[in-house]
């Protein structure tokens, strides 16, 4: 325990104002047993209500008058303390990202209250077998029948579960209490971890490497064994075994007794990376993600303190289990935007596991098909190390692609979801008993509802976004869940001709129906995976062979690896490019690369079919051929004339409020203000470029008025500078608006 009389605390409460610590006295009853994380009940403010708190600080110093200082009222029963890294790490997010320190302290503590241990129990028998038959047969003269089963089971087992007497059996409690008091049984309370890992699989031994392969690893473990840790990118192809790295590498680092966390960008992936590193692992391997109970959550987090998981492997909150001889953190598909937060603190794995592997003199290791920019950018600038992989583990090649522009089929008569080509490869596979991947990048049972003759979209009333259509005539907005019924004529013209963009993945499963009677079909997007364990049933299903044709959104091209899948289509490609997004070139090409990737990964060669409006565009080009490079070098050109991530940094500041004036002229008042205070700067290189501010692109969310605007500089530093100028500002003129910062977005607000 860290040795002080004062505790310097940060308070429970989200408000820029009381985002500091505030000093109080340890009284005499705590000494010895605060510390650095301890969650603690203080009087706060000037009615001395009691607050909880967490300790961020123990000293001997005072910064008021001792006589004048509070004290700590007492540490709050059932808490779970943070481990003094995890403050490090929440003053780091923070510094780096912006938001309060109760949020960033809330959001490295994977758990908050301390879970009661499961427990098994079970009866055994004290007296001799003999001495059991004798009284089973007293208990039976005197027809005292629940004793009687207990004891015929007893004599059959000396030991026996606990449930089997209470539940199989019918037998109360007092019932056995009773014979317990009279020394014929015990019964005893064994405490186990709750464990999210069912798995029933056998050991496997590791793959023989290939020389590539081979060569990454021995490179990454030579730094390691001499001291120096770096952070690698290893490029991969899709199917050219990078897991296969991945397991190689944590494999060598846990025998020199350290803990490796596995980062995977979606849970859609847990099911099938954790039955291939439970092989390898056993269960000294976990996992962590939002879908365990809370009692899973805080036992998982109970074996990594106690060093009893080697690997834990998750999303990116996996990043927060407290591994105390943490050696080696990896993350797959580094490039997908799931790994950044999407609420305060807007953090990103990738930057916060760099900070995570420097303070645990731990190694990174990042691995992608298709990086994203800014790792590539670092990698090219010696920032990082970069290692390739050119080659398919199977030995086969990529798979052949075919571009399908949609126009020309229109042209054709082709009214259909599916092009010619792409009717013509399904009924191929069907015939041949090979499986195929339908891919398409939307949600729902269909798009907008639009009127034909007047152009009228349906919207909703409290958002400035189009309503999706639903089954049943339903139509449901996805920002703030307001419902109404299809009208059947035009609110703005009272035509007849108001109809759904239909491109969604139900429509897409019925059509297939149709097409190919007797297809069996699975269909994963957000509708179909709520129910907790969801993922991992339909992707075993379609693993073991139960249906012929996935259909999906994003989560189905992520890294899964299915050998009897030889067929992908992907339907209208280029909706992602339609999106006022910088980025939108590069999602594009990394969605199609890793779509293409899911087709040929077993010893039948693949074929991809990419539909599209814009086949001309370099991203779908560059895609096609499977071409990183290529596509690099012209984007990254792109970023560079417009002053983007990676080549500048930017900042997003996002200004929400009731009153649509107010918001308007606060994030005017916020854009003057950064104008003026960078304007100071002599060197031009030192000013912060202000862009807006605007109307987000999407304006209004539940009646809320949404204004952005951005700063973009070389610098990162600088940014952070110009959002302690707002913050600044914003507590000068005590302005209560909601404002949030989002470093380097990928998203818009």
């Amino acid at each position: 325990m860290t040795e002080g009389r004062y505790a310097n605390i940060i308070i429970d409460i989200s408000h820029e104002k009381v985002d500091r610590a505030f000093q109080y006295k340890i009284p005499a009853a705590l000494y010895g047993i605060l510390d650095v994380g301890t969650c603690v009940t203080v009087p706060f403010g000037t009615g001395n209500r009691l607050r909880q708190g967490y300790v961020v600080e123990i000293t001997d110093k005072a910064e008021y008058p001792p006589d004048k200082m509070k004290e700590v009222f007492q540490v709050v029963k059932g808490s779970v303390s943070m481990e003094e890294d995890a403050v490090k790490l929440a003053a780091f997010l923070r510094h780096t990202y912006g938001c309060t320190m109760i949020a960033a302290l809330k959001t490295v503590l994977p758990i908050r209250q301390t879970m009661k241990p499961r427990e098994k129990k079970k009866i055994t028998r004290l007296v001799t077998k003999e001495e059991a038959v004798s009284l089973l047969g007293e208990c039976l003269r005197k027809k005292q029948s629940a004793r009687a089963r207990v004891l015929s089971e007893l004599v059959k087992e000396p030991v026996l579960p606990y449930e089997l007497m209470t539940k199989n059996l019918g037998v109360s409690s007092a019932s056995l209490r009773s014979l317990e008091s009279q020394g014929v049984l015990s019964i005893e309370a064994e405490s186990y971890y709750r464990n999210p890992v069912k798995l029933e699989t056998g050991p496997e031994a590791g793959k023989v490497l290939s020389d590539e392969q081979k060569f990454i690893r021995d490179k990454i473990l030579a730094d390691y064994d001499s001291g120096i840790r770096k952070t690698y990118l290893i490029h991969g192809i899709t199917g050219s075994g990078k897991t296969e790295v991945y397991l190689s590498l944590i494999e060598a680092v846990v025998t020199k007794g350290k803990q490796c966390i596995m980062l995977i960008p979606e849970i859609a992936l847990t099911y099938q990376t954790l039955l291939r590193f439970y092989k390898r692992f056993g269960d000294r391997v976990s996992v962590m993600n939002s879908t365990l109970s809370a009692g899973e959550k805080y036992d998982q987090c109970e074996r990594a303190k106690n060093g009893e998981i080697d690997v834990i492997i998750g999303p990116r909150s996996a990043l927060f289990v407290p591994f105390p001889k943490l050696g080696l953190i990896v993350m797959d598909e580094e490039h997908e935007t799931s790994y950044k937060s999407e609420s305060m603190p807007r953090y990103h794995a990738r930057e916060t596991a760099r900070y995570l592997a420097q303070m645990k003199n731990a190694s990174l290791v990042l691995g992608s098909a298709t990086p994203s920019l800014e790792a590539y950018y670092r990698a090219k600038s010696g920032e990082y190390e970069l290692f390739t992989l050119t080659r398919r583990l199977t030995g086969g090649s990529l798979p052949s692609v075919y571009t399908v522009d949609l126009r020309e089929e229109l042209k054709n008569g082709n009214r259909s979801i599916f092009s010619m080509k792409l009717q013509e490869l399904i009924k191929q596979r069907l015939e041949r008993k090979e499986q195929i991947i339908l891919f398409l990048n939307r949600r729902g049972y269909a798009g907008f509802v639009s009127c034909r003759s007047c152009g009228y979209v349906m919207k909703c009333p409290h958002c400035d976004v189009s309503l999706s259509q639903h089954m049943g005539g339903k139509m449901v907005c996805h920002y703030c869940g307001y419902e109404t019924r299809q009208p059947d004529k035009c609110p703005s013209c009272s035509s007849p001709y108001i109809l759904g963009f239909k491109a969604g993945t139900q429509q897409i499963e019925e059509q297939l129906y149709k097409k190919f009677p007797g297809v069996r079909v699975l269909r994963m997007d957000a509708d179909t995976t709520r129910k907790k364990d969801s993922y991992e049933e339909i992707l075993s299903a379609f693993s073991e062979g139960r249906a012929d044709i996935l259909v999906g959104t994003q989560m189905i091209v992520k890294g899964h690896d299915f050998p009897l899948v030889t067929l992908v289509g992907v339907l209208a490609a280029d909706l992602s490019l339609n999106d006022s997004d910088y980025r939108c070139g590069e999602r594009t090409f990394q969605l199609l690369t890793q779509a293409a990737g899911r087709a040929g990964r077993g010893e039948k060669p693949g074929e991809v079919v990419i539909q599209t409006y814009r086949p001309e565009h370099y991203s779908i080009k560059r895609a096609a051929k499977q071409d990183y490079e290529a596509f690099y070098e012209e984007e990254v050109l792109y970023r560079e004339l417009a002053g983007y991530p990676p080549v500048s940094h930017m900042m997003a500041v996002l200004i929400t409020a009731k009153d649509e004036q107010e918001g308007e002229q606060t994030a005017k008042a916020i854009g003057n203000c950064l104008i003026r205070e960078t304007g100071k700067k002599k060197e031009t290189a030192d000013r912060i470029q202000v862009i807006g501010p605007a109307r987000a692109s999407i304006s209004k969310i539940n009646d809320i008025y949404r204004f952005v605007l951005y700063c973009k500089h070389r610098n990162y530093e600088k940014l952070i500078e110009a959002r302690e100028i707002i913050e600044n500002y914003l507590k000068q003129t005590e302005n209560k608006l909601n404002v949030q910062f989002d470093f380097d977005p990928v998203d818009r607000f």
